[in-house]
């Protein structure tokens, strides 16, 4: 038992000084990207306030088809992935942004509870307060987390029935391995439940690659916003104007990537640490893999879902699949 004095004993100095300086989780993640050969920085940091915004720019693009092929699959079929689906309690949508997408799903659906999960917690909140607004009788849940690793819901909400919604191809920017062990995490938070998970195809590169690097650029001003955000968090100096975006299928990996490559020689510093980059260098910022339908149906097949079921847009450069979990 601690005594009481020991409760009222003053604190050292150095030792206020030293829990002041210690790094949160995401500055160490940061750091140790940055470190990394090659260096490399997750996208879940590309969502700040602005970050998302300019992604809901970004989805209203001609060159960006995933946002227009999702809406025809769900204006074309919707009846049949409502029916498929059955009845949902809690609409569970992950990486919601301005949830835009699951309020479309409200009329067919019809949730009780909705429960965006959103790493961008200003961002969502700005969309609740106008989803409040229009549906007043709907339970309406928000959740700023980073659900990139762990999952973690809030007491309140219905365990039955409840439907996950991973709507634009999101499951994409995971690795294999990553993309199976969300799906694993995500049917065992709704057992009984269901999935419904947009899906981007494999498709040429004269379509692909435009959709990541627009003729407006705003997709080079969202991925090179990520080194703003990472000043922010890291205390690091990147100057926007050293690096330009890059974008390239990767046809042997099945997967757009995008970079940031170092105009001129350079060094970025932060508290703690420091990296030098050489003209040419780049740093991996985002993957978005690229499926078929056979091999995104064997996928969720081995992390456990069954009842599997796709539909696809008129050109079938997209797929939304629906499982139970």
């Amino acid at each position: 038992m601690v005594s009481p004095s020991a409760l009222l004993a003053p604190v050292a100095p150095e030792f206020l000084a030293r829990q002041l300086q210690r790094p949160s989780a995401e500055q160490i993640e940061l750091r140790d990207g940055l470190m990394d050969q090659p260096a490399h920085i997750d996208p879940k940091f590309l969502y700040d306030a602005l970050g998302s915004s300019l992604f809901t720019a970004i989805t209203q693009l001609p060159e960006y088809y995933p946002t227009r092929c999702e809406a025809e699959i769900f204006q074309r079929h919707g009846g049949d992935i409502a029916r498929h689906i059955g009845p949902v309690q809690a609409l569970i949508d992950l990486g919601a942004g301005d949830c835009v997408k699951a309020e479309r799903l409200f009329p067919s659906l019809r949730p009780s509870h909705y429960v965006p999960v959103d790493i961008s917690a200003d961002y969502l909140q700005a969309a609740v307060r106008r989803l409040k607004l229009s549906y007043p009788d709907l339970s309406i849940t928000a959740v700023g987390q980073d659900f990139s690793h762990t999952l973690a819901l809030p007491d309140g909400i219905p365990h039955e029935q409840r439907l996950f919604f991973y709507p634009g191809s999101s499951i994409g920017n995971l690795g294999p391995d990553d993309a199976y062990e969300m799906l694993r995490r995500i049917r065992e938070a709704c057992p009984g439940g269901g999935l419904l998970v947009g899906v981007d195809r494999v498709k040429s590169r004269q379509v692909l690659e435009p959709a990541y690097d627009d003729a407006l650029h705003l997709t080079a001003a969202f991925n090179l916003n990520l080194l703003r955000h990472v000043n922010s968090v890291l205390a690091a100096d990147f100057d926007v104007d050293d690096w330009r975006h890059v974008a390239i299928f990767n046809s042997a990996r099945s997967r757009i990537e995008m970079h940031l490559e170092a105009r001129r020689a350079l060094r970025v510093a932060w508290p703690g640490g420091e990296r030098e980059f050489s003209a040419g260098e780049r740093i991996h910022t985002e993957n978005s893999y690229k499926f078929t339908p056979l091999a995104f149906s064997d996928l969720l097949q081995s992390a456990g879902y069954r009842d599997v079921a796709h539909w696809s847009d008129t050109r079938g450069w997209f797929s939304v699949f629906s499982a139970r979990a």
